[in-house]
């Protein structure tokens, strides 16, 4: 059944590319076996498909999204997709339980070495533009010290199948892998976050 999993993907992954043209400008860094959360801007359903599908399968296949629980456990075939197909890491959003770790499924899976995909603006954007980061980076930056944190932005997902849109656009989209960030000793939450937010932003192409 595994064999299949991987052809679903393998066949998802080239439905994106055929409607996207998109392709990978590793500029900060190089597709490499190691441990790492690559955290991107989020426009799209597309996101993760495109960012999962830029990686060689070898990397691919030790690479989990982390997407939301609510909206990919909402039917059978979505249930089938992320769990086996992308292997994906499930968080409830809008909060949990009080008490309770929103963060522990992404840190069960660092832990097993497993790489991420993640969108610390903990929504999608509904114009494009960088939002704010969430809490969530920081604290993994903090307790995964030997992860490295590659910036990756999107160009044109909002275009393709922005927030509320359901047919798609053709367009040619670019995914920029920046150079992996690591937090600073002593660097203060909101600095952390203003920066690696600043990192995405200083990928876009000049205007």
């Amino acid at each position: 059944m595994r064999i299949f999993d991987r052809f679903v993907g393998r066949l998802l992954i080239s439905a994106a590319r055929l409607l996207t043209g998109a392709y990978a400008n590793w500029l900060g860094c190089k597709p490499e076996p190691r441990q790492r959360l690559y955290f991107a801007n989020h426009a799209s359903h597309l996101d993760f498909l495109l960012l999962w599908g830029m990686l060689p399968p070898a990397l691919r296949h030790k690479t989990r999204p982390v997407a939301g629980a609510d909206y990919w456990n909402a039917s059978a075939l979505r249930r089938y997709v992320i769990h086996r197909v992308f292997r994906g890491v499930l968080v409830t959003r809008g909060g949990g339980a009080a008490g309770s770790d929103l963060l522990a499924p992404l840190r069960e899976a660092l832990a097993a070495g497993d790489s991420l995909i993640f969108f610390p603006e903990g929504t999608r954007s509904p114009d494009g533009e960088i939002q704010a980061f969430k809490s969530g980076l920081y604290h993994l930056a903090h307790d995964y010290p030997q992860v490295e944190f590659v910036p990756v932005l999107m160009e044109n997902l909002s275009r393709v199948m922005g927030k509320g849109e359901f047919l798609p656009v053709p367009l040619i989209c670019v995914l920029s892998f920046g150079t992996p960030l690591a937090l600073a000793p002593d660097e203060a939450k909101p600095a952390f976050l203003t920066r690696a937010r600043q990192a995405l932003i200083d990928l876009l192409p000049a205007r």
